[in-house]
Order: structure tokens, then C-alpha cells, then sequence
């Protein structure tokens, strides 16, 4: 939002053309003109609301796996592919990268 106020003070208070607004800011000419005829007070863009995914019911099941895992030695902890066995054999019906990315994280 600050390019966009920046854009249009350039164009309609020093009065510069497209052309040189690109040149001066690295922009498209496009994205330039786009901007400056958008109306003034654009309203923001509908916002998904935030639902649960499948692997949150997961979530604490997870956590207290790899709490348990810290705590062993590296040879006898378990893989990503064994939690995402064991919570598959208790009902999660998501895929293994959705695990692999909630450890990583």
C-alpha cells in the first residue's frame, strides 16, 4: 500500500506520466496505470476464516511423540514415516507430507 500511495502522489500531485513513474519506482508501465486508476480507497480482499485441517486433531498426538523422541537416542528415534504410520493406523487420513512439514516446523 505505501508503492501505491507512492505512485499516486507522484502522478496526480507532480504530475508525472506513466512512463516516468516506471522508470523512477522499476515498475511495469501497466502496474503503474492499474494502480493510479484504482479508486483511492481500494476494500481489502475477503479473507478465508481460519478452519482446522486434518492433521490437527493430530496435533497434540504429535507433540508428545516428538517430546518423547527428543529424549532417545538419535538411532532409536522415530522417523517421519513411523509417526505418520502410527497416527494413520489410529484414523488420520492425510498425507505423509502434511506430517513431514508439522515436525520440520
Amino acid at each position: 500500500m505505501d508503492m501505491m500511495g507512492k505512485i499516486r502522489r507522484l502522478h496526480f500531485r507532480d504530475r508525472l506520466s506513466f512512463t516516468e513513474i516506471a522508470r523512477r519506482t522499476g515498475l511495469s508501465r501497466n502496474t503503474v496505470k492499474t494502480w493510479v486508476k484504482a479508486p483511492a480507497t481500494t476494500q481489502p480482499r475477503y479473507r478465508r476464516s481460519a478452519r482446522a485441517g486434518k492433521l490437527t486433531a493430530w496435533h497434540d498426538t504429535l507433540i508428545q511423540a516428538l517430546r518423547v523422541d527428543a529424549r532417545r537416542p538419535r538411532h532409536e528415534r522415530r522417523s517421519g514415516r513411523a509417526l505418520h504410520a502410527q497416527i494413520k493406523a489410529a484414523g488420520y487420513r492425510g498425507s505423509y507430507s502434511r506430517v513431514t512439514d508439522f515436525i520440520r516446523a
